[in-house]
């Protein structure tokens, strides 16, 4: 074609991800069963999708719940389950998935006017804005109140209570997936803008994609402690789960408060979001802020005992939208016992103990408090590097770097990266949700 004058577009990038070498992610993965069930699913095999396939039981079941939720029969129109994905993604400034789900909404036969910004869309999905909002930073905020005003008989357009948890559920899930790209560094796609360029190739400059994550330098300093690092958390995680010393219930809280209010910087670059998202923001200067400020009075903290997924949270959903909490909680069980019993370049390790560090610290992160967990854990387990780089994914993901990424378990498998990302994103989705089911339980009374 380009011999008759015809411009070829070409891939910018060379793999799914700006963090992970290609020839890493085919080496270590991809289960070509898994692939195909993709490509089957959605008609092409993504970067999501390839870099996931580096955990095929994960990958499967998170297959079937986007599937369910997105193209299942169920109370919302095909088109605005595609809007609403994009606007919570928009949220985090994740022009990936805002590309993603744009191309679903005109597919599934969506107004392209939509796309151009919130005014064009209907007032009954801008008046999911405040919510979006509350979920994507600070869900601790959402109360009876938000609920009422979308679902009480009064409420003008209303909404049913099965339509909104759909919608709770679709946001949440894209504002974790959200974590997910930025926290792998994906690449756009090269059917996305940003993801294919006209120009020959030229080995003095490439040009850069508007969506990579910023590109600093990500190689990894050579360091000679970085193995020694991996014998240390080998031998903390060994005295942990010997330990038998016996907390007092004061003494847990403490150290729960003394977590949740530690000073953890995240990047403090606050880029605007680009154009293509921008038009999808309300208050795009509205963020995460620390759950407990200090100086300031802290909402109260969630404890999980009395408002957990396993207890209250599964089976509401369950009832609103039939078989979604059973397959969101086979994701949340998949995630929470997955392992290949090795660490860095040990075998037969039990990771169980950093595997629960790193949820409850996420949970943490969002005021969430479990009577039986002692966080003296989190701090013996996770280093600084790991609770900066789960900090920023989990609570700002638009301002993950390659640094970030690269200075963490630096003599980890990247695929044990991508698991430390799949425990951010559920852990962040799970808690999301608990906040929004409980404000739920508590107008439903």
């Amino acid at each position: 074609m380009s011999e008759q004058g015809v411009e070829v577009p070409r891939a910018l990038a060379s793999g799914p991800s700006a963090f992970i070498p290609a020839k890493q992610i085919f080496k270590e993965g991809p289960d070509q069963d898994i692939l195909i069930e993709s490509f089957l699913s959605l008609g092409r095999v993504d970067h999501v999708t390839m870099v996931m396939a580096l955990h095929p039981a994960y990958l499967s079941c998170f297959l079937r719940t986007q599937h369910a939720l997105l193209e299942l029969d169920g109370p919302l129109p095909h088109h605005w389950r595609h809007y609403i994905a994009l606007m919570a993604a928009a949220r985090h400034h994740c022009s990936y998935l805002v590309q993603q789900h744009s191309a679903g909404f005109l597919d599934s036969g969506g107004e392209e006017s939509w796309l151009s910004g919130l005014d064009h869309a209907p007032v009954k999905l801008r008046s999911l804005q405040t919510l979006n909002k509350l979920l994507a930073h600070r869900p601790w905020l959402i109360t009876q109140q938000h609920i009422q005003e979308l679902v009480c008989p009064g409420a003008e357009p209303r909404w049913s209570l099965a339509e909104l948890i759909h919608a709770v559920v679709l946001m949440a899930h894209a504002h974790s997936l959200s974590s997910f790209v930025w926290g792998c560094g994906l690449n756009p796609e090269p059917d996305h803008i940003g993801g294919y360029t006209f120009q020959p190739p030229s080995p003095s400059h490439l040009p850069r994609s508007p969506h990579s994550p910023a590109h600093e330098d990500g190689r990894q300093e050579q360091c000679v402690d970085g193995a020694m690092e991996v014998e240390v958390l080998m031998k903390r995680m060994v005295e942990l789960q010997q330990q038998e010393e016996e907390c007092t219930q004061e003494e847990m809280v403490t150290r729960f408060e003394r977590e949740r209010s530690e000073s953890i910087p995240t990047a403090v670059v606050r880029g605007a979001p680009p154009d293509l998202v921008l038009h999808l923001v309300e208050q795009p200067e509205f963020r995460y802020e620390d759950f407990a400020p200090k100086g300031e009075q802290s909402p109260p903290t969630m404890r999980a005992q009395d408002y957990s997924w396993e207890d209250h949270g599964f089976s509401l959903v369950n009832r609103l939208l039939p078989d979604m909490g059973q397959l969101l909680d086979e994701k949340f069980q998949v995630v929470s016992n997955l392992t290949y019993h090795r660490m860095a370049m040990h075998e037969g390790v039990d990771t169980h103990t950093l595997r629960k560090a790193l949820w409850n610290y996420i949970h943490c992160l969002y005021g969430i408090r479990y009577d039986d967990y002692d966080y003296g854990s989190v701090n013996v387990l996770l280093e600084r590097s790991l609770k900066v780089f789960v900090k920023t994914v989990a609570c700002h993901p638009e301002q993950t770097t390659a640094r970030i990424y690269h200075t963490f378990w630096r003599h980890f498998r990247h695929s044990e990266k991508v698991h430390a990302n799949l425990i951010v994103m559920e852990a962040r989705l799970q808690a999301a949700l608990l906040y929004t089911l409980r404000a739920i339980t508590h107008y439903m009374r």
